[in-house]
C-alpha cells in the first residue's frame, strides 16, 4: 500500500502498525546492528509511484526500513514523504539485472541500483530476506 507520511497521522500510523508492526525497540535495533539503508538510487519504478517521482528534478532514491512483519520503501517528492508499506508475505524481490533489485508487492514495484562494488546494499538485501525467512510460518513440508 502506498502512503503519503509526510503528516502525522494516527489513522495512517495505525494501518502501517497493522501490516508490518511496531518498530524494532532500540535494544532489538543495535542487535540487528541497523535496520535502515542507506540511500538507495531508484532506477524503474511502476506507474503509480513513477508519477509522484516525475513531479521533481531531483534525483530518485529511497530507504528501506525493516519492521517484524515487513519492510517499508520511503522516498521524497515535492516536499512530501511517502511509503510504499510491503508485508514479507506480499514481498518478492528479484535480481533481474547484473547490478539491480527490484521489488514487489501487487501492482507496486520499485528497482533500484545495486552496484557490485557497493558491499553495503548486498548485505543490506541479505538481511532482509534472512528476516523474511525467519518470519515465515512453518511449513508441512518441514515437520
Amino acid at each position: 500500500m502506498l502512503l503519503n507520511v509526510s503528516y502525522n497521522n494516527r489513522e495512517i500510523t495505525a494501518k502501517i502498525d497493522h501490516e508490518v508492526g511496531k518498530p524494532f525497540t532500540l535494544a532489538e535495533r543495535f542487535k540487528m546492528r541497523g535496520i535502515g539503508s542507506t540511500k538507495l538510487i531508484i532506477t524503474e519504478t511502476s506507474i503509480q509511484i513513477h508519477n509522484l517521482l516525475i513531479l521533481d528534478n531531483n534525483r530518485n532514491q529511497c530507504n528501506i526500513e525493516l519492521r517484524p512483519k515487513g519492510i517499508i520503501i520511503g522516498f521524497r517528492s515535492l516536499l512530501e514523504s511517502y511509503a510504499l508499506v510491503i508485508p514479507y508475505y506480499k514481498l518478492v524481490i528479484y535480481k533481474g539485472k547484473a547490478e539491480e533489485y527490484s521489488f514487489h508487492r501487487d501492482n507496486y514495484f520499485i528497482k533500484i541500483e545495486a552496484k557490485a562494488s557497493n558491499t553495503v546494499v548486498h548485505r543490506f538485501i541479505t538481511k532482509m530476506l534472512s528476516a523474511k525467512a525467519a518470519s515465515a510460518e512453518t511449513r508441512i513440508e518441514d515437520l
